[in-house]
Protein backbone atom coordinates (compact mmCIF):
# COMPACT_ATOMS: atom_id res chain seq x y z
CA UNK A 1 0.00 0.00 0.00
CA UNK A 2 1.58 3.79 -0.93
CA UNK A 3 0.65 6.18 1.44
CA UNK A 4 -0.43 9.56 -0.22
CA UNK A 5 -0.23 13.31 0.79
CA UNK A 6 -2.08 15.36 -1.07
CA UNK A 7 -1.66 19.14 -0.72
CA UNK A 8 -3.73 22.01 -3.09
CA UNK A 9 -5.19 24.95 -1.85
CA UNK A 10 -8.76 24.17 -3.67
CA UNK A 11 -10.82 21.76 -2.17
CA UNK A 12 -13.00 20.31 -4.38
CA UNK A 13 -9.42 19.86 -6.56
CA UNK A 14 -8.04 17.68 -3.43
CA UNK A 15 -11.68 15.77 -3.74
CA UNK A 16 -11.28 14.53 -7.05
CA UNK A 17 -7.64 13.39 -6.60
CA UNK A 18 -8.29 11.91 -3.56
CA UNK A 19 -11.52 9.84 -5.21
CA UNK A 20 -9.49 9.12 -8.07
CA UNK A 21 -6.95 7.55 -6.17
CA UNK A 22 -9.64 5.40 -4.16
CA UNK A 23 -10.25 4.18 -7.14
CA UNK A 24 -7.05 2.75 -8.26
CA UNK A 25 -5.85 -0.31 -6.18
CA UNK A 26 -2.70 -0.24 -3.56
CA UNK A 27 -3.09 3.66 -2.89
CA UNK A 28 -4.49 5.30 0.53
CA UNK A 29 -4.42 8.62 1.28
CA UNK A 30 -3.04 9.51 4.74
CA UNK A 31 -3.97 13.12 4.77
CA UNK A 32 -4.76 16.74 3.40
CA UNK A 33 -3.70 19.88 3.14
CA UNK A 34 -3.57 23.63 1.65
CA UNK A 35 -0.71 25.44 2.00
CA UNK A 36 3.42 25.15 2.05
CA UNK A 37 3.12 24.90 5.80
CA UNK A 38 0.53 21.89 6.13
CA UNK A 39 2.70 20.09 3.31
CA UNK A 40 5.65 20.14 6.03
CA UNK A 41 3.56 19.12 8.81
CA UNK A 42 1.70 16.07 7.18
CA UNK A 43 5.17 14.80 6.39
CA UNK A 44 6.83 15.42 9.74
CA UNK A 45 3.74 13.43 11.38
CA UNK A 46 2.66 11.61 8.73
CA UNK A 47 5.34 10.17 6.79
CA UNK A 48 3.90 9.48 3.57
CA UNK A 49 5.45 7.42 0.51
CA UNK A 50 4.57 10.30 -1.94
CA UNK A 51 3.76 13.61 -0.94
CA UNK A 52 1.22 15.18 -3.90
CA UNK A 53 1.70 19.23 -3.78
CA UNK A 54 0.44 22.27 -6.00
CA UNK A 55 3.61 24.74 -6.54
CA UNK A 56 0.93 27.79 -6.36
CA UNK A 57 -0.71 27.71 -2.93
CA UNK A 58 0.12 29.29 0.59
CA UNK A 59 3.67 29.56 1.06
CA UNK A 60 6.23 29.06 -1.41
CA UNK A 61 5.96 25.99 -3.46
CA UNK A 62 9.27 25.72 -4.20
CA UNK A 63 11.06 26.86 -0.60
CA UNK A 64 8.84 23.66 0.68
CA UNK A 65 10.31 20.91 -1.81
CA UNK A 66 13.51 22.03 -0.70
CA UNK A 67 12.51 21.71 3.11
CA UNK A 68 10.63 18.56 2.24
CA UNK A 69 13.76 17.06 0.77
CA UNK A 70 16.27 17.84 3.71
CA UNK A 71 14.05 16.85 6.32
CA UNK A 72 12.45 13.87 5.00
CA UNK A 73 14.40 12.32 1.51
CA UNK A 74 12.16 8.90 2.21
CA UNK A 75 8.83 10.92 0.68
CA UNK A 76 8.62 11.09 -3.41
CA UNK A 77 7.89 14.54 -3.67
CA UNK A 78 4.85 14.83 -6.61
CA UNK A 79 4.41 18.48 -8.10
CA UNK A 80 0.79 17.91 -9.53
CA UNK A 81 0.73 21.94 -10.71
CA UNK A 82 -0.51 23.91 -14.40
CA UNK A 83 2.92 25.59 -14.59
CA UNK A 84 4.57 24.79 -17.76
CA UNK A 85 7.51 26.82 -17.57
CA UNK A 86 10.54 25.09 -18.17
CA UNK A 87 12.39 27.17 -14.87
CA UNK A 88 9.85 25.95 -12.25
CA UNK A 89 10.77 22.22 -13.85
CA UNK A 90 14.00 22.42 -13.75
CA UNK A 91 14.07 24.11 -10.32
CA UNK A 92 11.80 22.02 -8.82
CA UNK A 93 14.12 18.53 -9.74
CA UNK A 94 16.94 20.53 -8.64
CA UNK A 95 15.87 21.28 -5.39
CA UNK A 96 14.23 17.95 -4.42
CA UNK A 97 11.22 17.02 -5.71
CA UNK A 98 10.76 13.57 -7.88
CA UNK A 99 8.05 13.90 -10.07
CA UNK A 100 6.91 16.66 -11.89
CA UNK A 101 2.84 16.45 -13.29
CA UNK A 102 -0.11 18.74 -14.60
CA UNK A 103 -3.16 19.19 -13.36
CA UNK A 104 -4.83 17.92 -16.87
CA UNK A 105 -3.49 13.96 -16.01
CA UNK A 106 -5.50 11.20 -16.28
CA UNK A 107 -6.19 8.85 -13.55
CA UNK A 108 -4.02 6.18 -15.05
CA UNK A 109 -1.33 8.64 -15.30
CA UNK A 110 -1.46 10.16 -12.60
CA UNK A 111 -1.54 6.35 -10.70
CA UNK A 112 1.40 5.54 -12.58
CA UNK A 113 3.78 8.65 -11.97
CA UNK A 114 2.88 8.08 -8.12
CA UNK A 115 3.67 4.36 -8.87
CA UNK A 116 7.22 5.32 -10.36
CA UNK A 117 8.47 7.86 -7.39
CA UNK A 118 7.39 5.45 -4.60
CA UNK A 119 10.09 2.55 -5.85
CA UNK A 120 12.24 5.57 -6.22
CA UNK A 121 12.07 6.99 -9.56
CA UNK A 122 11.29 10.16 -11.12
CA UNK A 123 8.66 11.01 -13.18
CA UNK A 124 8.05 13.74 -15.45
CA UNK A 125 5.16 14.47 -17.83
CA UNK A 126 5.86 13.75 -20.88
CA UNK A 127 5.11 16.52 -22.79
CA UNK A 128 7.40 18.59 -20.13
CA UNK A 129 10.53 16.51 -20.66
CA UNK A 130 10.28 16.88 -24.17
CA UNK A 131 9.85 20.40 -24.44
CA UNK A 132 12.11 20.64 -21.83
CA UNK A 133 14.88 18.57 -22.72
CA UNK A 134 14.47 19.05 -26.67
CA UNK A 135 13.51 22.15 -27.69
CA UNK A 136 15.98 24.69 -25.54
CA UNK A 137 19.37 25.30 -27.07
CA UNK A 138 21.81 23.42 -25.05
CA UNK A 139 23.02 26.07 -22.76
CA UNK A 140 26.12 25.41 -20.63
CA UNK A 141 30.32 25.68 -20.51
CA UNK A 142 33.19 23.96 -21.33
CA UNK A 143 32.97 20.95 -18.68
CA UNK A 144 29.25 20.41 -19.40
CA UNK A 145 30.23 20.05 -22.75
CA UNK A 146 33.32 17.63 -21.95
CA UNK A 147 30.90 15.38 -20.11
CA UNK A 148 28.89 14.94 -23.20
CA UNK A 149 31.10 13.75 -25.08
CA UNK A 150 32.23 10.92 -22.92
CA UNK A 151 29.26 9.21 -23.88
CA UNK A 152 28.94 6.88 -27.02
CA UNK A 153 26.90 7.14 -29.86
CA UNK A 154 24.68 4.69 -28.71
CA UNK A 155 24.50 6.45 -24.95
CA UNK A 156 23.01 9.58 -26.88
CA UNK A 157 20.83 7.57 -28.73
CA UNK A 158 19.30 6.00 -25.21
CA UNK A 159 19.58 9.66 -23.51
CA UNK A 160 17.72 11.46 -26.21
CA UNK A 161 15.10 8.96 -25.94
CA UNK A 162 14.96 9.24 -22.45
CA UNK A 163 14.66 13.07 -23.10
CA UNK A 164 11.39 12.10 -25.09
CA UNK A 165 10.05 10.97 -22.04
CA UNK A 166 10.11 7.10 -23.27
CA UNK A 167 10.51 3.95 -20.92
CA UNK A 168 13.29 1.73 -20.58
CA UNK A 169 11.12 -0.65 -22.27
CA UNK A 170 10.09 1.71 -25.07
CA UNK A 171 13.71 2.99 -26.02
CA UNK A 172 14.26 -0.65 -25.88
CA UNK A 173 11.84 -1.68 -28.38
CA UNK A 174 13.08 1.81 -30.25
CA UNK A 175 16.61 0.55 -30.59
CA UNK A 176 15.78 -2.99 -30.99
CA UNK A 177 18.12 -3.42 -27.69
CA UNK A 178 17.32 -5.65 -24.64
CA UNK A 179 15.46 -3.92 -21.69
CA UNK A 180 18.59 -5.18 -19.70
CA UNK A 181 20.80 -3.33 -22.32
CA UNK A 182 18.92 0.17 -21.97
CA UNK A 183 19.34 -0.28 -18.17
CA UNK A 184 22.78 -1.08 -18.40
CA UNK A 185 23.20 2.00 -20.62
CA UNK A 186 21.47 4.47 -17.95
CA UNK A 187 23.66 3.23 -14.95
CA UNK A 188 26.63 4.15 -17.34
CA UNK A 189 25.43 7.27 -18.61
CA UNK A 190 24.64 8.54 -15.05
CA UNK A 191 28.06 7.62 -14.28
CA UNK A 192 29.48 9.36 -16.35
CA UNK A 193 27.61 12.43 -16.13
CA UNK A 194 27.98 12.44 -12.59
CA UNK A 195 23.88 12.52 -11.42
CA UNK A 196 21.55 10.22 -9.82
CA UNK A 197 18.53 9.54 -12.07
CA UNK A 198 17.63 9.53 -15.61
CA UNK A 199 15.75 13.13 -15.42
CA UNK A 200 19.24 14.95 -13.80
CA UNK A 201 20.75 13.18 -17.33
CA UNK A 202 19.03 14.72 -19.74
CA UNK A 203 19.06 18.06 -18.02
CA UNK A 204 22.74 17.56 -17.92
CA UNK A 205 23.16 16.63 -21.42
CA UNK A 206 21.00 19.62 -22.57
CA UNK A 207 23.28 21.90 -20.70
CA UNK A 208 20.36 23.27 -18.16
CA UNK A 209 21.74 21.26 -15.17
CA UNK A 210 24.17 23.53 -13.61
CA UNK A 211 27.85 22.27 -13.13
CA UNK A 212 27.70 23.31 -9.31
CA UNK A 213 24.71 21.69 -8.66
CA UNK A 214 25.69 18.06 -9.75
CA UNK A 215 27.20 15.74 -7.26
CA UNK A 216 30.53 14.59 -7.33
CA UNK A 217 31.77 12.29 -9.06
CA UNK A 218 33.20 9.30 -7.03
Amino acid sequence: MIRIAIVDDHPLFREGVRRSLAEQPGFEVAGEGASAADALDLVTRLHPDVLLMDLSMPGNGLQAVAEIAARAPETGIVLLTVSERNEHVSEALRLGARGYLLKGIGAEGLAEAIEVVARGGTYVAPTLSAHLFLTSPPAGGQAQAAHREELTARERDVLSLVASGLSNKRIALSLDLNEKTVKHHMTRIMAKLGVQNRTEAALAFRGRLPQQERPARH
